[in-house]
């Protein structure tokens, strides 16, 4: 059994001359990458396709970005992934559309046993990790090997998610725990008691002031 077919079942598994190829080779991507200007769009499109699996057109990464192997990382369409998105992505991670990260998340899908003597031997695990639509990530979250995060979720900052995490639903927390569902009450207070009517209403004005 080869030791993707290992990572691929769960079991334990071992660096191999291979991987740390593939690893010089997206380093190397990930280095001009992230050194690019941000006028230089092209550039930064022609790059971000040779170092992930797949990303969406409209999906816009800030740098800098950091990942493992990158052929393992498939990030939807119109995404906004802000600085320091960091992925180790041994195993798979995929993102869907309109998924939101703020600065400094970071997914693993690698971990090492408890046991010192098993860890000295370089023995690791991985589990997939996947990431609904419109799925929105607070600054300073950690997600671990395995999760899975539904639809429209919301995943407050500096929250470690170590387990799932369903759709329609507000969470956070160390460990991250779900809060609440997203109500209708969501669709008119926007932050706190801050309603989307009045902040209208105070835009309407503005424009009228200004008119005059």
């Amino acid at each position: 059994m080869t030791q993707d077919e290992r990572m691929a079942k769960g079991y334990l598994w071992y660096d191999t001359g291979a991987y740390f190829e593939e690893q010089d080779r997206v380093k190397d991507l990930m280095y001009d990458f992230n050194h690019t200007r941000p006028s230089e769009d092209v550039k930064r499109k022609e790059l971000r396709e040779q170092i992930f699996g797949s990303i969406g057109e409209h999906t816009i990464l800030q740098q800098p970005v950091t990942v493992m192997r990158g052929s393992t990382v498939h990030i939807g369409d119109y995404c906004y992934l802000n600085s320091n998105a960091f992925f180790v992505d041994d195993t798979e991670i995929t993102l869907g559309d309109g998924v939101l990260f703020g600065p400094n998340v970071t997914i693993s899908t690698t971990g090492h046993p408890i046991h010192p003597e098993l860890r000295a031997t370089g023995a690791m695990y991985s589990y997939p990790v996947h990431i609904g639509n419109n799925v929105w990530v607070g600054s300073n979250v950690v997600i671990m090997p395995g999760v899975t995060i539904g639809d429209n979720a919301v995943i407050g900052a500096g929250s470690v998610v170590t387990r799932d995490v369903p759709a329609n639903v507000v969470a956070y927390g160390n460990p991250c725990r779900v809060r609440r569902e997203i109500t209708e009450r969501d669709r008119k207070y926007y932050y706190h008691n801050r309603s989307v009517d009045e902040m209208e209403g105070m835009v309407m004005q503005a424009e009228i002031f200004e008119e005059k």
